[in-house]
Parts: structure tokens; sequence; C-alpha cells
């Protein structure tokens, strides 16, 4: 897997995190216990701070990056599908953010709330605990995000990334 140091900034992988070796880290880039990066998935910290809690998932495809201003974070037990864009943003623990949706500079997507895939959570937006955010631009629904579809997501990505850590091998 290509990880690459930037200045002085270098990248901290727990070791029990899933990194597939086609995804690429980059600088300021802090990755937790038991979480998993896909393959095609660029984390750049270059600008900045990107942060990835334990047991979350950033999913193929993905792109993390930051501002000099404002770090990336992606808390503990975070779903995060395949090519969803975060920059300089806030996904709180226990969130979803759905495939192919933007989540962009300053916002929050607080703890228990799902961004719907092909959605695009504007500038300075927040998301509440347990709401949808669906659209482009995302508009909010209160009380529509659905606990049991993160919580199983989140226990399937951890078990995958053991799978994959135990099976997966390259043939040419």
């Amino acid at each position: 897997m290509p990880v690459y140091a930037f200045g002085e900034a270098v990248p901290d992988i727990d070791p029990t995190a899933y990194v597939h070796p086609d995804a690429v880290i980059i600088g300021a880039v802090t990755i937790g216990a038991e979480s998993s990066i896909w393959p095609g998935a660029v984390l750049r910290g270059d600008d900045g701070e990107i942060f990835v809690g334990s047991r979350s998932n950033i999913q193929d495809n993905c792109v993390l990056h930051t501002t000099a201003e404002t770090p990336t974070r992606v808390g503990n037990r975070c779903v995060i599908g395949h090519l969803v864009h975060l920059e300089a943003c806030t996904i709180e623990d226990d969130a979803l953010v759905g495939n192919a949706a933007m989540v962009l500079h300053r916002s929050v997507v607080h703890s228990w709330s799902v961004v719907a895939a092909n959605s695009v959570v504007l500038y300075d937006v927040d998301v509440p605990s347990g709401a949808l955010a669906a659209g482009s631009p995302a508009v909010i629904k209160e009380g529509r995000a659905q606990r049991e579809m993160i919580l199983e997501a989140v226990e399937s990505y951890v078990a995958r990334a053991a799978r994959f850590r135990r099976e997966l091998r390259r043939v040419d």
C-alpha cells in the first residue's frame, strides 16, 4: 500500500487497521483500530489533518482531503460509502455517508445521522443527530435515519476487513 510522509507529517495507522494495497495515504493522517480503507481510496493530509476513528470504514474510491484551517474528522463506527468526498468536515461517531455523497467545509454530520447516496452537504451545514440529509443540495429530514442500518454496515466491514487480511492475495 502506498503510504507517504509529506514534509514532517507521517501517517499514523493503528496496527489493527486494514489498508488495502491500492489505497493511498499521504501526510497527516491518523487511522484508528479496526478501521478499514478500501481500494482506490485517497486520504491526503497535505494541507491539514485527517482523523479516522476506530471501527470505521472508508470504502472504494473515496477522497478525503482537508484545508489548513479545518481538519477532516471521521468518528468511531462510521460508514463512508463508495465514491464519497469528504473535505474539511466532521462526521461524528456512528454516522453513515452514502455512496457518491459529498460533505464539504465546516459541515458536521452528527451521530446516528445519514447522508443519502448522491447527496451534497454544502459548506457550514449541521446535520442533526438522527436526521437524513438527502438531495443536492441536501435537505435535512429530522428523525429519518435508521440506526440498525449503520450498526449492520459497521459490523459487516469490520468482519470484511478481517477476511481480507486473511484471504487477499495478489495473482499476476
